[in-house]
């Protein structure tokens, strides 16, 4: 495979167009958090098999491969149980555990594990950026739904 992920070799058809998403936007705490989650992303659209792979790519560095990740059922009802990424395929449960609303559990084949805020794609852009730097704050204590209530109150959509 080459870098974009295509066969080596493999040059697709002339005037084919292909998409990768953007980078994600995200945030992670720096070692040594001491709050419940390691940091947040807000993704751009509800479409975890479009998102995801792009996500895990800019984890793979720091955090390693990521293998497994555990959703919340209501964010994400309709996403798929496996979710191909470059060179593996990502395995996807869903989980109705209200302490993991609005989350997103990364799991690598290393055992290592980070739980990051979900930021709805439609929020708006000053919440998001808040809730992106609160949910990478070492020291913050709130959880995903307190945070996004917080928010809510504070910044209409």
């Amino acid at each position: 495979m080459d870098r974009n992920g295509s066969p080596a070799g493999h040059h697709p058809p002339a005037g084919a167009h292909t998409y990768r998403m953007p980078l994600p936007r995200l945030t992670l705490t720096p070692d040594g958090g001491h709050g419940p989650l390691d940091g947040a992303w807000w993704p751009r659209c509800d479409a975890l098999e479009l998102e995801l792979p792009a996500l895990a790519g800019a984890l793979a560095a720091g955090l390693g491969t990521v293998v497994h990740v555990t959703v919340d059922t209501a964010a994400w009802p309709d996403v798929p149980h496996r979710v191909p990424a470059p060179g593996h395929l990502i395995l996807v449960s869903l989980s109705a555990v209200d302490t993991e609303a609005h989350t997103i559990l990364l799991d690598t084949g290393t055992g290592e594990q980070r739980e990051l805020l979900v930021v709805p794609p439609g929020e708006p852009a000053d919440a998001a950026r808040w809730l992106l730097t609160t949910a990478a704050d070492p020291w913050n204590a709130l959880s995903a739904p307190h945070m996004l209530a917080f928010a809510d109150a504070t910044w209409e959509r």
